[in-house]
């Protein structure tokens, strides 16, 4: 792979998922990636549809499916997205399953690690009981509002 790829930086199966469900990445994804990847603070501006919550999440979804679960559960939370919106946050949780479960694949198929992050949602509508179920086991990522977040 030549340095010039933007898939290079990340693990084999993400790369291998990523090659078989789209032609090449986005412009937000290959001049976004390098920023987040080297820990600098991104905004990404571009128009609908152009693969910006890709762009954002995908270096951290390759963190959490090649890195071990922390054994701390004051640490398994490694991932946060603050959504603007419920509606939203429910859209983002969705779209997160399908790179979940081709990456899964990408992997077995490459006989390679694979850890299974859990998600969770946490908006003003969960219930009590499942708030209190995710402070006992909390999520690898979570999905939440500003307000819940506060």
């Amino acid at each position: 792979m030549s340095s010039d790829d933007p898939l290079e930086v990340f693990s084999g199966p993400v790369r291998a998922w990523f090659s078989t469900s789209f032609a090449a990445p986005t412009a937000a994804q290959a001049t976004g990636w390098p920023a987040i990847t080297a820990g600098d603070h991104s905004l990404i501006l571009a128009p609908t549809g152009s693969g910006k919550t890709l762009a954002a999440f995908l270096w951290g979804l390759d963190r959490l499916v090649t890195s071990p679960v922390p054994t701390d559960r004051e640490r398994r939370t490694r991932l946060v997205y603050v959504s603007p919106l419920r509606a939203l946050a429910v859209d983002i949780e969705k779209n997160l399953r399908a790179p979940l479960a081709g990456i899964a694949l990408a992997a077995e198929r490459l006989g390679e690690p694979f850890t299974a992050p859990t998600v969770a949602m946490r908006t003003g509508d969960t219930p009590a009981d499942e708030r209190r179920r995710m402070l006992r086991h909390p999520p690898d990522l979570l999905i939440t509002t500003p307000e819940s977040l506060y």
